[in-house]
C-alpha cells in the first residue's frame, strides 16, 4: 500500500487517500499486527482491510 492509494466509499461517495482514513484493528481472526481496516473519514464505513504486516 502507498499514500498514493485511493478508495472510494460506498455510502457517501467520498474519494479518500489512505493517509487520510481511519484505521482501525480487523473484525474476525485476522492479525491486528499484520492487517488494518481502513475507514472513510467522513462516514465511519469501512473502505477496505489491507495487509500492513511489513510496514
Amino acid at each position: 500500500m502507498t499514500d498514493a492509494d485511493t478508495y472510494d466509499c460506498g455510502t457517501c461517495g467520498a474519494s479518500v487517500a489512505a493517509a487520510d482514513a481511519r484505521r482501525s484493528e480487523p473484525f474476525g481472526d485476522l492479525d491486528a499486527d499484520t492487517w488494518q481496516t481502513l475507514n472513510c473519514p467522513h462516514c465511519g464505513d469501512r473502505l477496505a482491510t489491507v495487509f500492513v504486516g511489513d510496514e
